[in-house]
């Protein structure tokens, strides 16, 4: 049975995932776990899907307040978000019958390379710097759709702050237009699994809808401060959320095994 108390928990940590997600991503690190500890009596499967809704929500509301301020390729854009929700889609039925367990000790080393290498380059993400043909631009988009996509259907925690990593230094982004485009992609994938979820019937709608509010807000906030603050502080931001994922991977991968 869930209480009053529980779900104001929820709402409240659901604001600060949204906040810290409409920024540079990683409110799933905030918002999972959370909702993992305080809903023992869900499957875990069931407590990840109704999180897709506040997140789904959180995202949209602060992809809005970017695209106020920044132009971006619709073109590109449509069929990398297209490409996502397919990936997502497919990413989360798999989660319904394996476990994901597997990946984190990968993802760990990855990490671990991303932080040491943002951390060194400090005009990483500061500016655009890379002048793709609109071609290499489709691949390059597709590759990082489908990859992410599904990445963010089977484990989930980070996809916001990898498709911001892949924008800034695969197709040569600053953060805020990353960001941006992150958002609208990081969109179309939480609509891919909660279209599984959906089938599935594996919503709690109870906590689902007054997270989604909260994280709204939380979401509408956190982009105006980003945007505000500009790209410096969104890459010491993404740094600090790429830590965060890591030693959040780092304690599955160790208390996996011990």
């Amino acid at each position: 049975m869930l209480t009053t108390t529980t779900i104001i928990i929820l709402c409240l940590v659901a604001f600060l995932a949204g906040f810290v997600d409409a920024i540079v991503g990683g409110g799933g690190l905030i918002q999972t776990p959370t909702a993992i500890l305080m809903l023992p009596q869900f499957p875990v499967a069931t407590v990840i899907g109704s999180l897709k809704i506040p997140s789904f929500s959180g995202t949209a509301f602060a992809a809005r307040q970017y695209l106020k301020r920044q132009k971006v390729n619709w073109q590109l854009l449509s069929i990398m978000m297209l490409v996502a929700m397919a990936a997502s889609f497919g990413g989360s039925q798999l989660l319904t019958i394996v476990s994901n367990s597997f990946m984190k000790p990968l993802l760990l080393v990855v990490l671990v390379f991303v932080a040491i290498y943002t951390y060194s380059k400090k005009n990483f993400g500061n500016q655009t710097v890379k002048q793709h043909t609109a071609k290499q631009q489709i691949w390059y988009g597709l590759a990082i759709s489908l990859v992410i996509g599904f990445y963010d259907g089977f484990i989930g925690p980070g996809a916001g702050s990898f498709l911001v990593l892949a924008f800034v230094s695969i197709l040569g982004y600053d953060f805020l237009l990353a960001s941006t485009n992150a958002k609208m992609v990081n969109l179309a994938t939480n609509a891919g699994s909660i279209l599984l979820f959906l089938l599935k019937g594996k919503i709690i709608w109870a906590i689902a809808l007054p997270m989604a509010a909260s994280n709204a807000v939380g979401g509408i906030i956190g982009a105006k401060f980003a945007i505000s603050k500009g790209n410096q502080f969104i890459r010491m931001f993404f740094l600090l959320v790429v830590i965060g994922t890591l030693i959040r991977f780092a304690w599955d991968v160790f208390h996996w095994h011990f």
